[in-house]
Order: structure tokens, then sequence, then C-alpha cells
């Protein structure tokens, strides 16, 4: 019988095997996405995509609300499914989720893609815009040149860039702006930002 592959046995080679497929990529673990948590925020140059991996110790019992999740963040989604799923994780994911199976091999584990993620039909490009934080937000006015609203909730800012900023240009700067997301210096840049002095 093969070895129970676990969700720790996945994750680092998993990250190796996704910057080799897509070269630049930023991974941001453990990202609260409405009532689930997205296992990997995976940051790419125009796009961010989710996966969710599920191991051999797993069960399908809380898939179908994280897929509803997943489908509101993310421009595309993948699952990441041990051995013991692989034949039947294609039934409880939509069409255009992408599967990638993983199984232990000689010297290590082994990922394949058994199935590329397309374009996701449901992605909220406010929703996603959520996944940024006010300081972030700014950046993106300003580079657009917008006014600063600097009064103005989250909810309004957001607005406002939706109607103003294309979404090709908005898509980019919101990973842009992912990429260069400093988590050691959050506290700090969000105290400067309320203070006026960003």
């Amino acid at each position: 019988m093969a070895k129970k592959l676990y969700d720790k046995d996945i994750r680092e080679p998993l990250f190796d095997f996704l910057e080799e497929y897509y070269g630049k990529i930023r991974i941001i673990e453990e990202k609260q996405i409405g009532r689930s948590r997205a296992d990997i925020m995976m940051v790419l140059p125009n796009g961010v995509a989710g996966i969710e991996i599920k191991s051999d110790a797993d069960t399908y019992v809380r898939l179908k609300r994280q897929v509803r999740d997943y489908d509101r963040y993310f421009d595309c989604n993948y699952v990441v499914a041990g051995g013991s799923h692989g034949l039947h994780v294609s039934e409880h994911v939509p069409e255009w989720w992408g599967i990638i199976t993983v199984e232990w091999v000689e010297n290590g584990v082994d990922f394949y893609l058994l199935r590329e993620a397309k374009a996701n039909p449901k992605a909220d490009l406010g929703q996603k815009l959520t996944l940024l934080w006010r300081p972030e937000l700014a950046n993106i006015q300003e580079i657009n040149g917008l006014a600063k609203y600097k009064q103005k909730s989250k909810a309004f800012v957001m607005e406002k860039l939706l109607e103003k900023v294309p979404k090709a240009a908005l898509n980019e700067q919101i990973s842009q702006e992912l990429f260069e997301r400093d988590y050691t210096e959050i506290g700090n840049t969000i105290r400067k930002f309320k203070e006026g002095k960003l």
C-alpha cells in the first residue's frame, strides 16, 4: 500500500513545482477568504490563483464551501490532490479548476499537472480588491492619478478603482502590490497611513 501523503509532505516541494512551472510567483500561505482559509494564494504578474491542498489525510467535507469562496476571490484555482483523491477529485471541483496530483516516488514526491486551470468565470474583481490593505489601495490610487479620498472608506476607494481603472491594468497593479507586500513592516505602514505620513 502506498505511503500516505500529508499536507506537510506536499507544501515545500509544491512551491518548487509551481515556481518551475510558472516562473515569477509569490506564495502567500493560509489566507482568509470569506468563511474559508486558502491553503495557498499564488501571486502571478497579472493575476492571483488559489490553491487548495487535499492530502491523503483530508476529506471532501468542506470542499463545496471552499470552492465557492475560492471562486469569489481568485482569477483561477487549483486543487492539489494526494494519491487517494486522484481518481475522484475532478467530481468535486468545477471544470475550470486545475488539478495537480501528487504521489510518493523513490526520492520524494512527484507532481503531475492533470488539468490546467482555466479563467474562473465567477471571479469578482471587487472581491479580489479586498485582499489588499488600505495603504496598498492608496498606492494604486496614486499610480492612476486618482484623488486620495483620505476620509473615505475602503469600500468607497475600491468602488472608485473599479470605476476608473481598466480591468487588465488593475489586475496587474493588484499583483504588483502583493509581490511587494512586506509582512514585517505592515504595522508601521498602516500606522503611517493613518497618520497621513504616506
